[in-house]
Order: C-alpha cells, then structure tokens, then sequence
C-alpha cells in the first residue's frame, strides 16, 4: 500500500478498510480522488489476502460528491471552439467514469459505510459497490439536477437496478434528499444504523462474515450476478456451468464439504 492524498488504507483480518480521507472538504472528490481510487482498487484486485472491501468516509459525512474546484479546472480548459470542448469535456467524463468501473469491475465484494451527506457523485459511487448500509440520518440525493447538468458518472445506468426506475426517476428529476430510512425501504440501502459506531460494527460484521468464506466461492458468485445485469437467464446459466467446470475443482470445496460434515469453521487459503 502507498500512502495517498485522498484516501486512508488499511488492511486488517482479509478486509481492506478504504476510506475517504478529506473531512475538511466533506470528503469532496477532488483531482487525487479520482486517480488514487484506480489506483487503490488495481492493488485490492492483485492482493489475493483481500476477500472484502469496506468503503466509508472519514469524519461527519460520506461524501459531498464531486469537488467543485475540479469541475472548474475543467471548465478552464475550454475556449471558443465546441467541436474541441465537446471533445475535451467527452474525455474527462469518460476519466471520470473509469473510476467508478474500477469499483464496479473488482472481483471482490465491496460494500459502502454511508453517514451523513451522500450526495452527487457520491451516490455515483455507492451505485458501484455490492451493499450499502448507512445511519439512520444519513442524506442521499442526486444534486447535479439542481447544478444544471445530469448525473454522468453511473448513478443513472446503475441505480435503476437497485432501486427501480420511477423511484430513480423521481429522485434524479427533483433532486430531493432521502435519509437512512427512506434509503432503506426503497432498497438503496440494506440496512441502517442508529449512528456511526453501529454502523461501522454492523459493516465490519458482515464483512467478517464474507471474508470467512471460500475466496474462490465469493468471487464465482460476484461475477455471475454481474453477468446477468446484462444477458439473459440462458445466457447466465451456460455461463455459469463453464465457470464452475473449473471451479468445483478448487480445494475449497472439500474444505467447506468437511468443515461441515465435523460441525467445524473451515479455513480457507487466500
């Protein structure tokens, strides 16, 4: 691990703890965000030790989304010409997204801690990881309706997925905020938590609980719901057979087959 501007790392039990490290800034994804958090999750995909992902923000709040100093860099960048502008502007959206598929692509679950604001690009964000757990006062809302301009980095490809399309629409045309509970009973969030102690235990739980499981197991299981975001149930079931044609060959089979059978916890290899 590196040391990075933007971000804390820690890796402790199989669980690698990623936390945005700007409180001062409501944790605003500035320039370092963006490229750091490639690079963060390029070393979580090559570190057979990791098995989970926590996701959180350090101080009172997730994330304020995208820092508004960035956005005015790139509007420097612009000059009289919209063919060229359109390009430029093309490029770094698409920059922009690559950070977020880089969270979406890991091989292993990645799940978001979530207190306090969640907004803009932050929501963007969450839309990438496997679960989301948040408090109870936690603040989500689709912002960049009330900046003119429409969600461009995931929250309106993904969020249909999570939380169904009138409910996202609702959210991204009127940019309201939703708190924990609301978050919750739509499905945006798989539980909430009375503060952010709580929530931080109940995450690390589940990570444990993940992390005690065959890495080969989890994994399999990842890519295959990914797979069925985009084909048919066919589709997903012929590639699933070729999957496990390979991987019901893994030890962690007989591992997990005899840890049950002596009413014992397996231990699996990394």
């Amino acid at each position: 691990m590196s040391d990075y501007k933007a971000f804390r790392v820690e890796l402790a039990d199989k669980i690698a703890h990623v936390e945005i490290n700007r409180p001062e800034k409501i944790n605003a994804m500035n320039a370092d965000f963006w490229s750091e958090i490639v690079d963060i999750f390029r070393w979580i995909e090559d570190n057979d030790e990791v098995r989970v992902v926590v996701l959180s923000g350090a101080g009172k709040h997730f994330s304020s989304g995208i820092d508004l100093m960035l956005l005015a860099s790139v509007g420097s960048q612009l000059g009289p010409d919209a063919g060229r502008n359109a390009r430029t502007l093309r490029r770094k959206i698409l920059e922009l997204q690559a950070s977020f598929n880089a969270v979406d692509n890991c091989s292993k679950p990645v799940i978001a801690a979530v207190q306090g604001y969640c907004l803009g690009g932050a929501i963007d964000l969450i839309s990438a990881c496997d679960m989301r757990y948040a408090t109870v006062d936690a603040q989500f809302s689709i912002k960049e309706i009330d900046i003119g301009m429409a969600a461009d980095v995931g929250t309106l490809q993904r969020l249909p997925r999570i939380i169904g399309d009138g409910m996202m629409r609702e959210l991204a045309y009127t940019g309201r905020t939703i708190d924990g509970e609301e978050a919750q009973r739509l499905g945006l969030v798989n539980r909430t938590f009375a503060d952010v102690a709580a929530l931080r235990d109940g995450v690390l739980d589940v990570a444990r609980q993940i992390a005690a499981k065959s890495p080969i197991a989890v994994q399999g299981t990842k890519e295959m719901i990914r797979y069925m975001r985009d084909h048919r149930v066919d589709d997903g079931l012929e590639y699933v057979a070729t999957w496990n044609a390979a991987m019901l060959q893994s030890a962690d089979l007989r591992v997990a087959m005899a840890a049950h059978m002596s009413k014992q916890m397996p231990e699996f290899a990394d």
